[in-house]
């Protein structure tokens, strides 16, 4: 198991996105993903295109309809883009207004299972899902409009 804590990239009034950052880590584990793709002739422009999703969703809130749903039944674990392409972002949709970005790449296999890295960052949002919900249920952690209450210095074991 891995440490890890949740960090707030950006509020609005429409929507708060965080992401986390594994103990150790310098970069959080979105900022790993936006870095992997800048530079890619084959992928910059599906990395455009998130990124104005997530920029649309700071302005619009957090649609459901702008996911797909990637992980089992029960967690929230999701992908953006929703439309056929290879490149993936994992992510936790919180609320209509919270939104934890993770890492991704591209998904070259039928199911993401099929890939170690997918799995992996997948594996990852799981955890953090199942340990959030928990604290949720108990109190320590509320989501209030844009805003994860509770997480501040707390670290996850993931």
């Amino acid at each position: 198991m891995t440490k890890a804590i949740i960090l707030s990239l950006e509020q609005t009034e429409a929507a708060g996105l965080f992401t986390i950052i594994f103990e150790g880590e310098t970069r959080s584990e979105f900022v790993k993903f936006v870095k992997k793709f800048k530079d890619d002739a084959v992928r910059k422009e599906e990395l455009r295109i998130i990124l104005n999703q997530i920029d649309t969703m700071l302005i619009k809130g957090v649609e459901e309809r702008r996911f797909r749903p990637e992980g089992k039944i029960n967690d929230g674990v999701m992908a953006l883009p929703v439309y056929k392409t290879g490149l993936r972002l994992y992510c936790l949709r919180m609320s209509n207004s919270v939104l934890i970005v993770g890492n991704g790449g591209v998904k070259s296999t039928k199911k993401y299972e099929e890939d170690v890295d997918l799995n992996g960052y997948v594996i990852n949002l799981q955890k953090l899902d199942s340990l959030l919900k928990a604290d949720i249920k108990t109190g320590s952690v509320r989501i209030e409009k844009t805003k994860i209450l509770g997480v501040d210095n707390k670290e996850y074991d993931i």
